[in-house]
């Protein structure tokens, strides 16, 4: 692909897609993995080295900082990473017992009076309009445009899910001209990003109301992104992303072992099966959230892959001709992807810290019941507390460091590596 820019310090002949998923509290794991590579010499005072972004839920809100301090990496991930660490309950929800007693009184009224007085009262959980305020006060939304303008960004995504259609509606601010879709599923509109975008895809549903935005207009509400993308990749993809590098929020070996112990052997099964037990509803609500923002990117991936072999094998046995058959609509190409996902189980340090959550919530989580340490999910998604937060962003920290030179490469070649770490030296 043509450079975005001819006059681009990066000069980016194949773009690269950075693609943020969702997580609720996990979201800071992205942070800290960011804050690492915006370390990278070659990146110190430069441009970001991403001019696709694309995020939903908690990965919107990482992406639109991402996108709006596009002229200047390094400082972007390092405020974004400070952003996460001062994160408390109170700048997400409203988490006093007035608050929390009135949603409840309400559901009460609901369960009781409905069938005779008509429902609909409550609309989630906790009152979330700090959250606005919050991403009102300290997301840089005039950066976008400017990095466009630049040349430093050719587009941002963001995913969110309509509640009336169930789409998933993908709001794109980029560079004119740049690609639309509208599937059976999934539908990108262009628009210039505020706010209300951003809170919208990161509303988790049932504990997030559904957010109001303005489309064609009439007002539509909205929810979490990951609802219905179970395609993360995807916008990026078409947005012209030939590369994608993608920070997952969980820990694949954990996953793997609740497995094992699930599928253990008769050898096995008095140890292992003992330590299973009828899940209560907080364990279940987890893996409800698991499914929702946790699973599509590993799917995700793996059908990447599977395509891009598909493409291969096509090259090869069709030397010197198009990729893809001219009757094909949507022409296809290799797309190369890097991932980095935790090294520790999120769950189990959320379970560590659960006694930081708020005291009226913690109350509501016990009575949901206390699921096994490793399927603390529920948990990980809702503890926005600052040492929680901070855990993950130096997990995630010391993950990207642990690649650094894997990441390096990718991102930037062998040659604008080099360029770029002189030029640093030379500074």
């Amino acid at each position: 692909m043509e450079p975005i820019n001819p006059k681009s310090p990066w000069g980016f002949r194949r773009m690269t897609g950075l693609v943020l998923t969702a997580g609720g509290a996990r979201g800071a794991y992205q942070a800290g993995v960011l804050k690492r590579i915006g370390e990278i010499p070659a990146l110190r005072n430069r441009p970001s080295p991403f001019p696709v972004v694309a995020g939903a839920s908690a990965g919107a809100i990482n992406g639109t900082a991402v996108a709006g301090y596009s002229a200047n990496f390094h400082e972007g991930t390092r405020l974004l990473a400070q952003l996460w660490g001062q994160l408390g309950a109170r700048q997400v929800y409203r988490p006093d017992l007035l608050s929390l007693g009135r949603n409840a009184l309400r559901l009460v009224l609901d369960v009781a009076l409905g069938p005779m007085f008509g429902a609909g009262r409550v609309q989630s959980f906790v009152d979330t309009s700090p959250l606005r305020a919050f991403l009102a006060a300290n997301l840089p939304m005039e950066g976008i445009a400017s990095s466009i303008r630049s040349g430093h960004l050719y587009a941002l995504a963001i995913t969110a899910t309509g509640y009336h259609s169930g789409k998933a509606f993908t709001f794109i601010q980029g560079k004119p001209g740049h690609p639309l879709w509208n599937k059976s599923r999934r539908v990108a509109l262009p628009v210039a990003l505020g706010v209300e975008h951003v809170y919208a895809s990161a509303a988790i549903p049932l504990v997030f109301p559904p957010a109001p935005i303005v489309v064609a207009g009439a007002t539509a509400y909205f929810g979490d992104g990951a609802l219905r993308l179970v395609t993360p990749l995807s916008p990026a993809i078409r947005l012209g992303a030939e590369r994608i590098f993608a920070i997952g929020v969980r820990n694949q070996n954990a996953a793997d072992d609740l497995l094992r112990t699930e599928l253990a052997s008769d050898a096995d099964v008095v140890e292992a099966k003992a330590r299973l037990r009828s899940p209560p509803l907080a364990q279940v609500c987890g893996v409800f959230m698991n499914a929702i923002f946790l699973d599509h990117l590993d799917a995700d991936v793996d059908h990447l892959l599977r395509m891009n072999e598909l493409v291969a094998g096509y090259q090869c046995a069709t030397p010197g001709k198009a990729v893809v058959p001219s009757r094909v609509s949507e022409p296809m190409r290799i797309v190369e992807p890097m991932i980095v996902s935790p090294s520790e189980d999120l769950a189990m340090i959320a379970a560590s810290l659960q006694h930081r959550m708020p005291r009226a919530v913690r109350y509501l989580m016990d009575a949901l019941g206390t699921p096994d340490a490793q399927s603390a999910d529920l948990t990980s998604y809702l503890l926005f507390d600052s040492e929680f937060t901070r855990a993950l962003i130096d997990i995630g920290y010391r993950d990207a460091a642990q690649r650094i030179a894997e990441i390096e490469h990718f991102l930037l070649g062998a040659e604008t590596q080099q360029a770029g770490e002189a030029a640093a030296a030379g500074r």
